[in-house]
């Protein structure tokens, strides 16, 4: 039983040692986004919310109208 359980934890061991590689790798890849390209990711995010908030907002109004809230 000892046994099964040092094997175990060399798995967790092993396992996180591969998350950290993989996570180094990623971070060696990536970079800092442009002024342009933040300014595009922040109008996509900003126009979802937004189409999100109608879309919620929508349904609250036919629960209104419906007396189910």
């Amino acid at each position: 039983m000892n046994e099964n359980n040092q094997e175990q934890k060399k798995g967790i061991v092993a396992k996180i040692r591969d998350f950290g590689k993989n996570a180094m790798r990623v971070l060696r890849v990536s970079s800092k986004p442009s002024g342009e390209e933040y300014l595009a990711s922040a109008k996509i995010t900003g126009i979802g919310l937004i189409i999100i908030g109608v879309v919620g907002f929508i349904i609250f109004l036919i629960f209104q109208f419906l007396g189910i809230f």
